[in-house]
């Protein structure tokens, strides 16, 4: 399988590491320590270095309760970031629901847009058709100020995988190819932990939806609910719900610690073929 996004086709054969650059004051994790532009490139450089295959930048926070940015402000904070990041040699994603924000990053070279409204805001399907961009579908509703209020489910997982195949199917209609498209469950938005934990166990029906999962569970909340870790110490819990999406058919994971994150990959994968190296064995011996 793969994902077709402007400047490449990423072989998801392996779950490739998508890493976090927030340039905002105010995201629930990091929240300030990228919002200046120096220190957001020079993090961009040592996620790259770090073993990140894709970097996703956003200017806008989508924490529960987040204000609202105009387009404005939120092109100004990312602007010279993505055009530092276009030139590390990896996708570069932009994080943002607007229209406008779409044009302007995929005219600088972006090569993904990471949408959590899934490109229902009124000329985001446009924006982005016909570019060549990939695309990343999340489910959320309402809007970050407003979204617990609406975390009710008659059948959660029935309810995400026909919200996610239906967006794919009006994305394809208005001329983004399939090939281009990635669906994320949107863990943690609209959503409680119950409901979070029951689409992680049942994932695997999302993926047979037919298009790659991108999921994001890194330092999420409902992480904290099961272990009463603040979210500077849930880095074990983010590892565990990351090999957990894996195994249940993710391809893309979003995270804030990508070599730990790699190194566990690297880990599950020698497992997986049980190739690994014997000098290793024997150290363990």
């Amino acid at each position: 399988m793969h994902w077709q996004t402007r400047r490449f086709r990423i072989d998801l054969s392996r779950p490739r590491v998508m890493g976090i650059v927030n340039v905002t004051p105010d995201s629930f994790s990091d929240g300030g320590r990228h919002d200046d532009t120096r220190a957001a490139i020079a993090h961009c450089e040592r996620l790259v270095a770090e073993g990140a295959d894709i970097l996703d930048i956003g200017g806008e926070s989508t924490r529960p309760g987040a204000p609202p940015v105009d387009a404005d402000s939120e092109w100004a904070r990312i602007a010279d970031v993505l055009a530092a990041a276009v030139t590390l040699g990896v996708p570069v994603s932009v994080d943002t629901f607007k229209p406008e924000v779409m044009r302007r990053a995929l005219e600088a070279g972006a090569d993904i847009i990471n949408d959590v409204q899934a490109l229902q805001m009124p000329g985001a399907l446009a924006a982005v058709a016909g570019t060549g961009a990939g695309v990343c579908l999340m489910h959320m509703r309402g809007e970050p100020a407003s979204m617990a209020e609406l975390a009710v489910y008659g059948d959660v997982v029935a309810d995400v995988a026909a919200f996610l195949d239906q967006r794919a199917r009006v994305a394809r209609d208005s001329g983004i190819p399939a090939e281009c498209i990635t669906l994320d469950p949107g863990y943690g938005f609209a959503k409680t932990a119950e409901h979070n934990l029951r689409l992680l166990a049942c994932q695997q029906s999302l993926a047979r939806l037919g298009y790659p999962l991108l999921v994001g569970w890194s330092r999420k909340r409902t992480l904290g609910d099961i272990t009463g870790r603040p979210v500077d110490q849930r880095l074990a819990a983010s590892l565990a719900a990351a090999l957990r999406a894996v195994s249940a058919g993710a391809h893309v994971i979003r995270v804030h610690d990508v070599p730990a994150t790699v190194d566990a990959l690297k880990v599950w994968a020698a497992v997986d073929a049980a190739t690994i190296p014997p000098t290793a064995q024997q150290e363990d011996a």
